[in-house]
């Protein structure tokens, strides 16, 4: 869901707007086993690895490098994951610096953008810092942007920001430190945050605003019916899936709780399927663990996937990490 075109000129032909609102795009904040399994399945090329885990801009970091530094340096990487240093690398070994990598790059997401909005070089981001590098052109110039036709309008998502910002705001200053603004920008990261993520979803996709989402809110917001022609197979198969698995009550439309057991499913790790796949593919003896010898054989997997957070670990210097 993106703001009209028409208003990211706009905002870039100002330096008062360093910012955008934040929308969410994604729905589902962990992926669905069996997706992602017919995905490896279907894909013995890991694309799969690099697009849906790593982003394709980062995934590109790897050909920088020829396939023998990638060995050398990713059997650097092994080294640091067997933390008890028996030379095997286990599913616990693997999720747990899968998930080490994953906060770290939300960390550096953040310190890069940090600046932007510590407008008066404090350390902290204030709410007004926040909404001057965001909205100030919008504030400047309402009369530029038409509500009409802007989905996502700014006057909607400026209570809407700042609401999140103050639930991020655990100490209530109106000011956020790097872990609280970390857990606004990333509020799908923090548990005291999970409320609000289900809500944004639900304002999202609720176009009538009676609280609910019904079916075909549920189908608009990923299709957009526009030529008249027969829906898509797998539109039919998401009609089907609110049916049999989001509509848990059967009333015919998805509550707050409904949409958190949607977006938000308990019974699914992603660091540990991503983990559980790697060694799958690469456990050539079947022992359920990895040596460093199995890894680099299969090398080219794993600098597709979160384990090398998107190929950049092959690229530092490993006394950072």
């Amino acid at each position: 869901m993106e703001v009209l075109s028409f208003v990211c000129a706009a905002l870039l032909c100002t330096v008062l707007v360093h910012g955008k609102p934040t929308v969410r795009k994604e729905r589902v904040i962990n992926k669905d086993p069996e997706l992602s399994r017919k995905a490896y399945e279907d894909n013995n090329s890991f694309q799969y690895d690099h697009d849906a885990f790593l982003g394709k801009e980062e995934a590109k970091t790897f050909d920088q490098l020829s396939p023998e530094e990638s060995k050398d340096k990713l059997g650097k990487i092994v080294d640091r994951i067997d933390s008890n240093i028996d030379g095997y690398i286990t599913t616990a070994e693997l999720k747990s610096w899968i998930k080490r990598v994953q906060k770290r790059y939300v960390y550096e997401n953040v310190a890069k953008v940090w600046t932007d909005y510590d407008l008066n070089k404090d350390n902290q981001i204030s709410w007004e810092e926040y909404k001057q590098a965001t909205y100030g052109y919008y504030l400047a110039n309402p009369e530029e942007f038409d509500e009409s036709t802007d989905q996502f309008s700014f006057k909607k998502m400026l209570p809407r920001d700042e609401r999140r910002f103050k639930t991020a705001d655990l100490n209530r200053d109106l000011a956020a430190d790097r872990e609280e603004f970390t857990s606004f920008l990333h509020p799908e990261e923090f548990d005291h945050m999970r409320d609000t993520v289900v809500l944004e979803t639900l304002e999202d996709i609720d176009k009538n605003g009676d609280g609910h989402v019904d079916e075909d809110e549920y189908i608009t917001d990923m299709f957009a019916h526009e030529d008249g022609g027969p829906e898509p197979d797998w539109v039919k198969t998401e009609r089907e899936q609110f049916s049999d698995f989001r509509d848990l009550n059967k009333d015919g439309k998805m509550d707050m709780e409904e949409i958190r057991h949607w977006i938000m499913p308990q019974d699914y790790d992603h660091a540990q399927a991503e983990a559980r796949h790697l060694v799958y593919e690469s456990d050539q003896d079947k022992d359920e663990m990895l040596t460093k010898e199995e890894i680099l054989e299969n090398w080219n997997m794993f600098v597709g996937s979160q384990a090398t957070n998107y190929g950049e670990d092959l690229t530092k210097n490993h006394d950072e990490l």
